[in-house]
């Protein structure tokens, strides 16, 4: 009696884990990938499907650019990772090993690897096939086994020069030792951040703009809420005498399409209110938050952080000369880095103008006009 309870206790559990498979089976074929995301991605439980994180995919695929770019090391992107508030599940920072299997992750660009092989997903792609061919050339390049010294030392010293791309010139500028240039990317940024003090009273003026801006659209907005509730009301004693034969189908149909386009206008309308009223808030709170962390980078040793800085304010304008890093003498008087926008760099060539007049007047000035906030000495 026993054997026989026995055997049939197994076979449950057989056709259990038989059926599973073939479940998981299916659900491969079908393009579904089987197990839990990957970083930057979720399993939602309601569609049992494997759907975007649409903050994490964002880092993730900055990683995959920057890696691509070869100008990172894996310890750079897990410094990256870590900043950007991924990291291992005890809360540091992913290993070099984690980082390698993220980028060579065939997931971030559509398929997904399972019993094996190589799968084609439905799952939204994150990176494009052609950045994830780069990271993997580069992980292949730098994977390759260094030679050292005959006397069995490995001595590294890492230098930057220029990228000049034309191959029909040699750029004469010596290049400049990895320290060196994180000081002076450190004194460069330290110029451009933003004072405690400062920020606070800017986060205080962008709160009463916003209260200001919510106040008076106010009004607008619910003149076009009434007027879009009368609309729909007409719409639907238009229907009624339609399907009463009141009204001729020709003239129903004509007076339907007028109803909705005006209930059209009145919608894009409140969305061109809103937009304008919000649209510059948030970028704005976004580079106040910014501008006041620039010291803790310029303190910090993490060179690729700086680095990461320095482009997004700088754009194309920081160059080598000497080895010394300066900046490129302004195209335009406003000077608007190449590659950013000028709302942008004003802001932050306002913000090293005040830095500089610091202790040279009375009270360095913050002025507020109609929708925007600058920063002037």
């Amino acid at each position: 009696m026993l054997n026989i309870a026995f055997g049939q206790s197994k076979y449950y559990v057989d056709s259990l884990a038989e059926n599973t498979k073939r479940g998981l089976r299916q659900k491969v074929r079908r393009g579904e990938y089987p197990g839990l995301a990957p970083v930057g991605y979720i399993n939602d439980v309601r569609t049992k499907t494997v759907v975007v994180d649409k903050k994490r995919s964002v880092i993730i695929r900055k990683a995959f650019t920057l890696y691509a770019k070869n100008n990172s090391r894996l310890e750079d992107i897990s410094n990256f990772l870590a900043q950007s508030g991924i990291h291992s599940r005890n809360g540091k920072r992913l290993h070099r090993d984690r980082i390698t299997f993220i980028l060579s992750n065939p997931f971030y660009y559509g398929h997904f690897r399972y019993g094996g092989e190589i799968h084609e997903g439905k799952h939204q792609p994150v990176v494009s096939k052609k950045i994830f061919d780069k990271a993997q050339e580069v992980l292949k390049q730098r994977g390759r086994p260094h030679h050292k010294q005959k006397n069995g030392n490995q001595h590294e010293y890492i230098y930057y020069h220029c990228t000049k791309k034309r191959k029909d010139m040699k750029c004469p500028e010596p290049c400049i030792r990895q320290e060196e240039l994180d000081r002076q990317l450190s004194s460069l940024i330290q110029k451009f951040s933003l004072r405690q003090d400062w920020a606070k009273q800017l986060r205080e003026m962008l709160e009463k703009e916003k209260s200001e801006s919510a106040q008076s659209s106010i009004a607008f907005v619910q003149e076009s809420q009434e007027r879009i509730r009368a609309i729909q009301t007409k719409l639907q004693r238009l229907l009624d005498g339609y399907l009463e034969q009141d009204i001729e189908r020709e003239i129903y149909h004509i007076e339907k399409a007028k109803l909705l386009s005006e209930k059209k206008s009145l919608e894009e309308q409140m969305a061109r209110i809103e937009q304008k009223r919000t649209g510059w808030l948030e970028p704005m709170a976004e580079w106040i938050k910014e501008a006041k962390n620039l010291p803790k980078i310029a303190r910090e040793s993490n060179l690729f952080a700086k680095k990461v800085t320095a482009k997004e304010i700088f754009g194309s304008n920081l160059y080598l000369a000497d080895r010394e890093a300066r900046l490129r003498a302004p195209r335009n008087p406003a000077f608007p880095p190449e590659n950013l926008p000028v709302r942008q760099a004003g802001q932050w060539t306002a913000l090293r103008a005040a830095n500089e007049k610091v202790g040279q007047i009375v009270k360095s000035q913050i002025v507020e006009r109609v929708r925007r906030i600058e920063l002037l000495a």
